[in-house]
């Protein structure tokens, strides 16, 4: 049986294959315990890269919406975003996802604007190929800290995607 993060690293490399300049978009809230998944990743790649032309990182927060005439202007070829989403599995657990994909659209909550909605108006504005990874939480109530199997795991993340970038 495959190690699914070698699986998830194979899937990454094969996902940003070709890609002269990865935006990377963390989304959550740093009030909701495991929503923040996405921040500790994108804040992660900050710490162990340094930005470039092939790699940008973005912080969205509850509201990336903000961020669409800095992504716009960056132009991408590839978009990855990362944020936390129920789809009912470990907490932790992680799974690479197309925009359209039936589970996109359900699994987003705590944002002011839908990722699906954000990923359709920017897909609109410019070609990019657009992927989002969801981290599975184990709790995002207000208030709490993020889980030690979700931090982990998107420290993991972090490190995983900075691999398949080289």
């Amino acid at each position: 049986m495959q190690n699914p993060l070698t699986s998830l690293k194979e899937t990454l490399s094969k996902t940003i294959k070709g890609s002269k300049r990865l935006a990377v978009l963390g989304v959550g809230s740093e009030l909701r315990g495991d929503d923040i998944a996405g921040m500790i990743v994108a804040r992660e790649i900050l710490n162990l890269a340094k930005e470039s032309d092939s790699l940008k990182v973005f912080l969205g927060e509850t509201a990336p919406e903000n961020l669409t005439g800095e992504i716009k202007k960056y132009k991408p070829t590839h978009l990855l975003i990362i944020d936390a989403g129920d789809m009912g599995k470990e907490p932790g657990s992680v799974a690479l996802i197309t925009p359209e994909e039936e589970i996109f659209g359900a699994t987003f909550s705590t944002h002011k604007l839908p990722i699906k909605v954000l990923v359709k108006y920017l897909n609109e504005s410019f070609p990019c190929k657009t992927f989002v990874l969801i981290i599975q939480p184990k709790d995002i109530g207000f208030g709490k800290d993020p889980s030690s199997e979700v931090k982990a795991s998107s420290l993991s993340l972090a490190r995983s995607i900075l691999e398949a970038v080289k």
